[in-house]
């Protein structure tokens, strides 16, 4: 054992024997600094946390988020369109093809 921790119990030894108030506090704080010495404390927490995003990351984040939303609404109409140039595109044909089979 340590030096200091055999001093901290020489002083619980001797104010168990003397009932004196003043040597039983001084035995307690020896005996916690005797700890204190002997085990060095760990860090409680030892990760690294995150900050937060800044209210200009939000909004670069808010702003993508509506130009993709607007992109995918074109993106939408553009297909939608391309749908209906096909089916007319169908019907013409399918005339011209009737047209033809009937000799016109």
């Amino acid at each position: 054992m340590s030096d200091a921790l055999n001093k901290a119990e020489a002083a619980v030894r001797e104010a168990c024997d003397n009932t004196d108030v003043t040597r039983i506090v001084a035995a307690v704080i020896a005996a916690q600094q005797a700890v204190q010495q002997q085990a060095p404390h760990a860090p409680a927490c030892q990760h690294q946390h995150k900050p937060g995003r800044s209210a200009g990351e939000w909004l670069a984040i808010s702003c993508a988020v509506c130009v993709g939303g607007i992109g995918i609404a074109f993106a939408s109409i553009a297909v939608a369109i391309g749908g209906i140039s096909v089916a007319i595109l169908a019907l013409v044909l399918r005339a011209i093809w009737r047209d033809f089979q009937k000799g016109h």
